[in-house]
């Protein structure tokens, strides 16, 4: 698998699975383009790739929520085109429909989903002259009810809808789009995003106990899974997938 001459855009790639993914992808020959609100962590992911001798990618300090034209505008004019979009920025927070708050609603929907329009909107007319491919990061919970975090599970419930409507309106485009959905992966979202100590601890406690594999999720899983898809030769019949990254959890 290669990824040679290829420009890839990848969002919140400062930590977790965006950062791992963009080491990985370079490590395979990709352009990356990692967009980060937090610039000292994203420069230091752009120092790890340059310090492994593999191409010099562009670090874009930037929020989801507003820049997604100036991201456009600076991967383009740095790298001349675009062969993959990664939507991965993403927040999680704990509610439930007793206590949830439109705030915390519009703040949840805005980064995970209407970025996500969004930025592909803007990317499809640089896509198409590649005929090149989407993966949005999706979860599980968009597919399996989990309590209390109830605005997070409808966001991403949306975004696999956002995906599937999305695939079937590009195919003519020759673009495909696809999105992992993975279950409880170690990333610091548990550290930033706004969960408690106890939820954290139960849904660590819930890997051992329930996931049929007996162990939480590593980013090398997920990064692993989003060059399948992004691959242009060993994906190229795929569109429209949600490819669970669980470890087994949809099955129990």
């Amino acid at each position: 698998m290669s990824f040679s001459g290829k420009v890839v855009l990848i969002t919140g790639a400062s930590s977790g699975i965006g950062a791992d993914a963009a080491r990985h992808l370079a490590s395979k020959g990709a352009s990356v383009s990692i967009v980060g609100r937090n610039e000292k962590r994203l420069n230091a992911v752009a120092e790890e790739i340059i310090k492994a001798g593999h191409p010099t990618p562009l670090a874009i300090v930037a929020d989801v929520t507003k820049d997604v034209e100036r991201i456009v505008d600076e991967t383009i004019k740095k790298f001349g085109k675009l062969d993959v979009l990664v939507n991965n920025a993403g927040i999680v927070a704990q509610d439930n429909v007793v206590d949830i708050e439109l705030s915390g609603f519009d703040r949840i929907f805005n980064t995970n989903l209407k970025s996500v329009i969004m930025l592909s909107k803007l990317c499809v007319p640089h896509l198409e002259k590649t005929r090149g491919n989407i993966v949005n990061v999706s979860s599980v919970a968009g597919l399996k009810c989990i309590q209390n975090v109830l605005s997070y599970s409808m966001s991403k419930a949306a975004l696999d809808q956002f995906t599937k409507c999305s695939a079937l309106d590009l195919a003519p485009k020759h673009i495909r789009v696809n999105s992992i959905n993975p279950a409880a992966i170690e990333t610091p979202i548990f550290q930033v995003g706004d969960l408690s100590k106890e939820l954290i601890d139960r849904v660590r406690d819930d890997c051992i106990s329930k996931y049929p594999v007996k162990r939480i999720g590593d980013v090398s899983d997920t990064s692993s899974a989003i060059a399948y898809l992004a691959d242009e030769n060993a994906a190229s019949f795929l569109t429209g997938i949600l490819l669970t990254i669980d470890g087994g959890y949809m099955l129990v």
